[in-house]
């Protein structure tokens, strides 16, 4: 169900004679009026409605699925329908296979330069998560990938380096604890995607996998030893006995105050770290998740937002006029200077407006470049996150031993790839 209200934002001239609609979560509002200022300047017979999620917890508001919740009733209707649809569909990069197999999105491939020349512009991971069986259906936005968060100036205070393995994290943990900071690992324990999010890149770093082709690897020894890790950092103190609460936001405040040496995030916390006002401001750097001694490099969860073009819209050609404006290198910029979002055109890396306010960016290109990991790129990805959740939860909540809980969630994720059907709902 859609949290709370739709408030619409307006930039459209009232003699247009065309109006185009779309969704964003909340925070993202102010930045996006100025883009679609700029657009409407630029377009004439174009504007553009802004639909925006205001729902009374914040929370909820910049959540994946509040967004898609107000895109799923517009896009059943028929394209004839009298009712509002929303013609662009701001798109959260695990919803593509759902989307494209239920008809919802007009494929793209007529309207933009071959693969290879969208991957001369945009980062390869996230024109890779555009296509779906071979066909372009998104363009990339704003990109997004899950990093490791960690001290500078506490390695530095007992010489150590960035940590490459788990038993390096949890050493330089221990010995930071025993000189009083609270914390050594923050991660993100809810119930909700962000715990699905931060265990692929665990398990990826103990060398296994979710779902590969039809293949569930989530009851392998390496997804059991991945688990054992997550139960670990809480049984021996190295992460709070709440974690199983956390997500982002709290996670974030507990190490922007200073009390963590690590902590697992997406980018955007930077931005937030470095405020003048921020207690590690200029102390903190970025790597990828650790992994195991066994295991060439850590991984990164795939995020990222993009655009399709909504089958039911009745301005095909309008829609994708907006799409090849706002992800241009030139709009990317702008809402990355407005916003803190990490752009998905390479070139912006090497911006120098950019890079002088995000002095990360070259660490976190390598990043995006070498060690990102795709969550299942399924239809039923809402119903596989849903299981995993479950019983991942429930293993680090003592209700299951690991091998109990990832025996259940790979016997019932076989049978959602099986039958297509699961009584699990995100």
């Amino acid at each position: 169900m859609l949290v709370g209200a739709i408030v619409t934002v307006s930039c459209s001239r009232p003699s247009a004679p065309v109006t185009l609609r779309f969704v964003v979560p909340e925070p993202e509002v102010s930045a996006w009026v100025t883009l679609i200022k700029q657009f409407e300047a630029t377009h004439d017979g174009i504007s553009i409605e802004l639909a925006n999620l205001h729902p009374t917890n914040p929370v909820e508001a910049n959540d994946s699925d509040s967004v898609k919740a107000a895109y799923v009733p517009t896009l059943t209707q028929a394209a004839d329908d009298d009712a509002a649809v929303f013609d662009l569909v701001y798109l959260d990069v695990i919803w593509l296979p759902e989307f494209v197999e239920e008809g919802w999105l007009i494929e793209l491939s007529g309207y933009f330069p071959p693969r290879e020349e969208l991957e001369d512009s945009f980062l390869r991971s996230e024109v890779i998560n555009g296509y779906y069986e071979d066909r372009l259906y998104r363009i990339p936005f704003r990109t997004d990938v899950g990093v490791l968060y960690y001290r500078k100036d506490l390695l530095e205070q007992v010489n150590e380096r960035p940590p490459e393995t788990f038993e390096d994290l949890i050493r330089i943990s221990n010995t930071l604890q025993e000189q009083g900071v609270p914390w050594g690992y923050l991660w993100q324990g809810r119930q909700t995607e962000a715990i699905a999010a931060m265990f692929i890149e665990v398990l990826h770093g103990f060398g296994g996998f979710w779902i590969r082709d039809d293949e569930v690897g989530l009851n392998q020894e390496a997804a059991i030893q991945a688990v054992e890790f997550l139960r670990d950092t809480i049984r021996t103190g190295i992460s709070p006995p709440g974690v199983t609460t956390y997500e982002e936001s709290v996670t974030r405040e507990i190490f922007r105050s200073g009390d963590a040496v690590f902590m697992r995030n997406w980018p955007d916390v930077w931005a937030d770290a470095n405020l003048p006002t921020s207690p590690v401001r200029g102390r903190i750097g970025v790597r990828a998740m650790v992994h195991s001694a066994t295991v060439e490099h850590g991984g990164a969860a795939k995020g990222g937002w993009g655009f399709g073009v909504a089958h039911n819209t009745a301005h095909p050609e309008e829609a994708v006029k907006a799409i090849q404006f706002f992800t241009s290198a030139a709009a990317q910029r702008q809402f990355t200077l407005d916003y803190g979002a990490v752009p998905s055109q390479r070139s912006l890396f090497f911006d120098p407006a950019i890079v002088s306010r995000y002095n990360h960016y070259p660490q976190l290109l390598n990043i995006l470049d070498r060690s990102w990991v795709s969550r299942p790129r399924i239809p039923q990805y809402s119903e596989a996150s849903c299981i995993l959740r479950r019983y991942l939860h429930d293993a680090l909540k003592d209700t299951y031993t690991s091998r109990d809980a990832m025996n259940l969630a790979a016997a019932e994720t076989r049978q959602l790839l099986a039958t297509g059907i699961s009584t699990c709902r995100p």
